[in-house]
């Protein structure tokens, strides 16, 4: 079994922390806001147990890992981090088998559209700051957008998602006027 390198990265929302792992943890992503939500993943529900830990984000590579109000990222990384380099050791499961997600894109031709550039262009940006984005709706113009992950609840997430991601849609696709986020 080759060794696990785990490796921490701040993200630009200060409650949350992306920790990579030199393994593919999941295809897609999985997102647990809550430790209700995290009973069907092994991983997260362990995760969970830390009284500190707030939320939990799953994609590709790493785990995005919200802490409480209060607690500080000097005292928890260390702990945290062989937590996670152990849980992927003994390959405890992310998620059930059965749930998996695929790149079939639903509906008209402009939200197929809006679909693909949100894959293709918007995903990886927002991976790399350890969250996710998936798309809900469009309508009237109007794209809605679920932001997980480091993006749920971070401060410079609005002015992403106006400037970046509304913009890049906006000359991408002509049809869209606005993106907007649905709250978690």
């Amino acid at each position: 079994m080759a060794t696990i390198n785990v490796y921490t990265e701040s993200t630009p929302n200060p409650s949350t922390m992306k920790f990579l792992v030199n393994k593919l943890l999941i295809n897609g992503s999985l997102d647990y806001p809550n430790r209700e939500k995290a009973q069907e993943s092994d991983f997260a529900r362990e995760l969970f147990k830390f009284n500190f830990v707030d939320g939990v984000f799953f994609a590709s590579n790493f785990v995005t890992i919200t802490k409480t109000e209060g607690v500080e990222w000097s005292d928890i990384e260390a702990l945290l981090k062989d937590f996670v380099k152990g849980a992927v050791e003994s390959e405890l499961a992310v998620k059930p088998i059965e749930h998996t997600e695929d790149v079939d894109f639903e509906g008209t031709e402009v939200e197929v559209k809006i679909q693909q550039v949100l894959h293709d262009y918007v995903r990886p940006a927002v991976e790399q700051d350890g969250g996710a984005i998936a798309y809900k709706a469009f309508e009237n113009g109007i794209v809605t957008v679920e932001l997980r992950g480091s993006c749920s609840g971070c401060p410079s997430s609005t002015v992403t998602l106006k400037a970046g991601i509304e913009g890049l849609l906006k000359r991408m696709v002509p049809e869209v006027e606005e993106v907007v986020a649905e709250a978690m």
